[in-house]
């Protein structure tokens, strides 16, 4: 494509913050930095002063950020970043007390809330005292298994004030799996909700929270959360309270904020585990501060009164992500449930109402409304859009075309990719530059992005393996139950000595962006040639026939074939006709290497809790294998549909 989906106006580009940050570190550093390509060379060259110039910028409260910047910085894993610096992540958060709305909550059709900045902090100081009278400290575990409330986001800076670790998981995950990940971080504290409401249903949820609770003896106390209309029966809970008692009986007053180190433990957050036990990943305070500054400031143009909205369960990274930006004096706005319930426009309706500035959702869901010709620009207003992010798994070049087409003209689409592993992006969007087709815009600033290739060379233009060469700040302090730390080498670092190695096939392009071709632990290679799943899925979710598919490399007479299993629209039976349709499709467009060898209809595709497809259990099942942590996943019984299928066996 020769012209840009998007291009920033002049006006538009002098009001960013990026600009604004450039003329600050021009000034202070003596340097003539002119646009955006600069400032991120600036970032991976000068890291310390980067780093400090936005901890300025971004005005982060603590009683020092003085002393070296940056320990050890040749060493990754080993950097230690600012190991001076005192200071606490939820004080930051906490920093508006006014009026203003903090959080809008919508609870699918049934629940609409608001809180301001000064009932925010007045709740978290209420459950900080609470927490502190339960004898939480540093060190500490608290752990949420809780729908993505106010409450949700009040009781994880609570315990940050205090200087102990939240966990959360979302309450459609079963007991097993709850107990998977608690039961290794050993959670002092519990807080649960009593249900919640999932398209259009009512579920209960306190059944499974006594199941999980009596098979944690860390646990010490239980905070219920009255979701649901009616004060739970708490007899079953050892030690519980409702939230509303709480709340009553710990008089608002000023929070004592620890002052805590940069590596101060914050959030403990969980690997899909569809391979194996969750591995808990340990990020710090300090890192998740500096790194949401980064993506929130700069990437994402986020300013004071901007509504921001992320789909999100508790479960996701973005939750976490989204909690940051409230230390900007943005207004976070929360919805819990089903995002097609009672009707696709139920986002697009809480847009208009609340006038939202980000809207935040997954690929999978855009995609779902393309195939379903939802036009929400026929519909809604839209205006206050100023952005709209995707994540989750790869926006196809057609995804973008949706969204200019189907969604909103003028508006700064950002694509970007990242991880629970680093608690933020490697790569995302700029306001600065035009929106190219089927491209992420530029590496997350102090981040130094490369593509290699299998001995470790740089390259451009080719598919390689994403890595980062140098220490950024989330790079994490390291896995729980890992006492030598060889998981969490082996997970990162195995692959090329002292640099960080995510697993991601990419491609460099020439407008300086990046294109996603999915998992390279995933990555397809019939006749040795490397094949990225995504480049499947964009040809085959082009047809109409075919509402979803995923895709596997199967083990044949020596070699790998590839498998693609499809759900097709409505009530249509895959035939000799639709599956040579499917294979001229992936041929016409890709190469012949592309063409599955096996084409096979399946009902569902399971996929994580967080609406990732899994295409490593697939592969699994079909290979006779165990797949390790069935309670990882959504909908397990979808894992049915692929095993013993008499068609792979010729």
């Amino acid at each position: 494509m020769s012209q840009p989906l998007w291009t920033p106006s002049p006006e538009r580009i002098e009001q960013t913050n990026v600009t604004s940050l450039i003329n600050k570190i021009n000034a202070d550093w003596d340097v003539s930095l002119t646009n955006s390509v600069y400032l991120h060379q600036f970032s991976v060259t000068e890291m310390e002063k980067f780093w400090r110039s936005l901890i300025e910028y971004a005005e982060l409260n603590g009683e020092t950020w003085n002393g070296p910047e940056l320990v050890d910085r040749n060493k990754l894993p080993g950097a230690k970043w600012f190991p001076e610096a005192r200071f606490n992540y939820a004080e930051n958060i906490l920093k508006r007390r006014d009026d203003a709305d903090a959080f809008v909550f919508w609870g699918e059709d049934k629940v609409k809330r608001r809180m301001s900045f000064k009932t925010l902090y007045d709740q978290v100081s209420s459950i900080s005292q609470a927490l502190k009278g339960m004898g939480v400290g540093p060190g500490d575990k608290v752990a949420g298994y809780l729908p993505n409330l106010p409450e949700t986001i009040i009781a994880t800076l609570a315990a940050a004030s205090l200087g102990a670790a939240w966990s959360s998981c979302s309450p459609d995950f079963g007991a097993q799996g709850v107990l998977d990940r608690f039961s290794q971080i050993k959670p002092k504290v519990v807080f649960c909700a009593n249900g919640y409401h999932y398209n259009g249903k009512t579920h209960h949820s306190l059944g499974k929270v006594e199941e999980i609770v009596i098979q944690l003896p860390s646990v010490e106390h239980v905070v219920v959360i009255e979701y649901l209309d009616g004060a739970p029966d708490l007899s079953g809970l050892k030690n519980a309270q409702h939230w509303g008692d709480v709340i009553a009986n710990h008089a608002p007053n000023e929070i004592e904020f620890a002052q805590l180190p940069f590596d101060q433990p914050l959030y403990i957050m969980f690997s899909s585990g569809t391979t194996g036990a969750p591995k808990c990943i340990i990020h710090s305070a300090g890192g998740s501060l500096l790194k949401h500054a980064s993506e929130h400031l700069l990437h994402c143009n986020i300013k004071r009164d901007d509504r921001i909205f992320f789909f999100s369960t508790c479960g996701w990274m973005m939750w976490n992500w989204l909690v940051s930006s409230l230390a900007w004096g943005a207004t976070v706005l929360l919805y819990d449930g089903s995002p097609f319930y009672p009707s696709p426009n139920i986002l697009f309706d809480y847009v208009d109402a609340e006038n939202m500035t980000l809207f935040g959702t997954s690929a999978k869901f855009i995609d779902a409304l393309s195939k379903n010709g939802f036009r929400p620009m026929d519909t809604h207003d839209l205006g206050s859009v100023k952005i709209m992010c995707s994540t989750g798994s790869t926006l196809a070049p057609e995804g973008f075309d949706y969204v200019y087409g189907a969604i909103k003209k003028n508006v700064h689409l950002v694509s970007f990719t990242g991880g629970t592993d680093i608690m933020g992006c490697f790569m995302s969007g700029d306001p600065t530059k035009p929106v190219w087709r089927g491209e992420l815009q530029q590496a997350v600033y102090g981040m130094d992005v490369d593509v290699f290739d299998d001995i470790g060379k740089s390259i451009q233009g080719e598919k390689g393996e994403l890595v980062c060469k140098q220490p950024f700040p989330t790079v994490p302090l390291g896995f729980l139950g890992d006492p030598d730390g060889s998981r969490y080498h082996d997970a990162y670092f195995a692959v090329y000595d002292n640099i960080w190695c995510q697993g991601d096939f990419v491609e460099h392009t020439e407008h300086g962006g990046y294109i996603m071709f999915g998992r390279s632990d995933a990555t397809l290679n019939p006749g040795g040639v490397r094949i990225g799943t995504a480049e499947i899925y964009r040809q085959v979710e082009r047809l109409d026939e075919v509402k979803e598919g995923i895709v596997i490399g199967q083990s044949w007479d020596d070699d790998v074939r590839v498998v693609l299993f499809v759900v097709l629209s409505a009530e249509l039976i895959l035939d000799d006709k639709l599956t040579k349709k499917i294979q001229n499709q992936v041929r016409a467009n890709c190469t012949p290497r592309h063409v599955p060898a096996k084409i096979l209809q399946v009902e569902d595709i399971p996929r994580t809790k967080s609406g990732k497809i899994t295409e490593l259990a697939v592969r699994d099942v079909v290979h006779g294998r165990v797949v390790k942590n069935v309670e990882a996943l959504a909908n397990p019984e979808a894992l049915a549909f692929y095993e013993g299928r008499v068609e792979l066996i010729t």
